[in-house]
């Protein structure tokens, strides 16, 4: 065979391009896939398939729109839900479980959350009617990719400064590079971490900051994003275009892009400043209520949402009891409805999590507790509830 490159036929009828290591000098794989994945008369107008691709497992989304066929990745690059289950609209397909959309032809992300695009494949109908795919064996079993990043230009002194450390701080930055963008981008974040997802502080109080982050610090250096963290704008002059820091250092922009958040709400109720008693926005919050957890403690949670639920279970295993508290009368009601949430209220009954409907928290009472080492006192926290 002639050349450095061959194909092998493999098993089912895929191929596989072969070809020399550029350090052995010996044959080896590729890593391309094709195979004939369905007949073209199988697969209707505006309809999705998830369809088998090759003999190692992967799998592509077939998807027939005005005639035409695209493949793209089968998985949601946020959470990984299956896509062939989600929404199909013009030229877009929206992921069933929290929205992201991603272009049919090129696979782009085009509406949030999560920042990787899906890998595109390319299609093929032979005379006899036949589909086939040509894929990236690594894109088939990462199904994501990064959308291609331009380069920072020494000479373009134009600055973006991004105030905020979260995942609007991270899309952005990373948008302008995907966009051309060759001059500086400075993020600023309070926080001593890169922007990392934030959902998942009350699903596992002993959050990994790194695992979590959306990408590592790696990442941003080697796209010349510039990370401040654990440092606060604390001021703005809009006619000079500088940004105060607390470290007293001034950054001069020529584009601002103030991203923020949100902060979390503490109620408005008598006693709500005492030691133990935990807001949760970030991993730090996090981490302090995982630190107080033990066998001998007594949790209150004070809402039926998300955040509270699985917080919730979190703790269930892990401290004396947990109890919630809540306003309505079934939890995740408003998401799920009543009958759904009457069965997540008895699953968690079946773990020991108590619920008290139709409650408030009227005040925190701390009550002053001779500690048994060392003779000082400690606070401990009483709810006094409202009919």
């Amino acid at each position: 065979m002639g050349g450095n490159n061959c194909k092998g036929l493999l098993p089912g009828g895929s191929s596989v391009t072969l070809g020399k290591s550029p350090n052995t000098g010996k044959p080896e794989k590729y890593d391309y896939i094709e195979d004939v994945v369905c007949k073209e008369t199988d697969i209707e107008e505006n309809e999705m398939k998830l369809l088998p691709l090759g003999e190692d497992g992967g799998k592509v989304l077939l998807i027939k729109q005005k005639g035409e066929l695209h493949a793209i990745g089968t998985k949601c690059t946020h959470y990984g839900a299956l896509l062939h289950t989600g929404a199909l609209g013009d030229g877009r397909i929206r992921c069933p479980w929290h929205g992201a959309c991603f272009n049919i032809k090129t696979g782009d992300i085009e509406d949030y959350p999560g920042l990787n695009s899906l890998p595109c494949y390319q299609v093929n109908v032979d005379e006899s009617g036949l589909v086939r795919v040509k894929a990236k064996r690594t894109d088939l079993h990462s199904n994501r990719r990064v959308k291609k990043m331009c380069e920072q230009e020494v000479n373009n002194n134009t600055t973006v400064v991004i105030v905020g450390g979260g995942p609007a701080a991270a899309t952005c930055a990373e948008s302008l590079r995907q966009e051309a963008f060759t001059g500086n981008i400075v993020m600023i974040s309070k926080e001593n971490a890169v922007p990392y997802d934030r959902v998942k502080v009350s699903k596992t109080f002993n959050i990994n900051i790194e695992q979590a982050a959306l990408r590592p610090q790696s990442f941003y250096n080697e796209h010349k994003i510039e990370t401040k963290l654990g440092i606060e704008a604390t001021g703005l002059n809009t006619e000079e275009n500088v940004v105060q820091l607390s470290n007293n250092e001034k950054l001069t922009y020529n584009y601002l892009f103030i991203c923020t958040g949100g902060k979390a709400r503490l109620p408005d109720t008598p006693g709500v400043d005492l030691s133990n008693i935990h807001v949760l926005r970030s991993y730090t919050d996090s981490h302090a209520i995982n630190s107080k957890l033990s066998a001998d403690k007594h949790v209150v949670i004070l809402g039926l949402g998300f955040i509270g639920m699985e917080a919730a279970a979190f703790c269930v295993d892990k401290c004396a009891s947990v109890t919630v508290i809540g306003r309505g009368t079934v939890p995740l009601e408003a998401v799920f409805g009543e009958a759904i949430g009457n069965r997540i209220r008895q699953q968690f009954e079946e773990k020991g999590i108590k619920f008290i409907f139709k409650n408030n928290i009227e005040q925190f009472i701390a009550k002053e507790q001779e500690a048994e080492e060392g003779g000082k006192k400690r606070k401990r926290t009483r709810v006094k509830r409202v009919q």
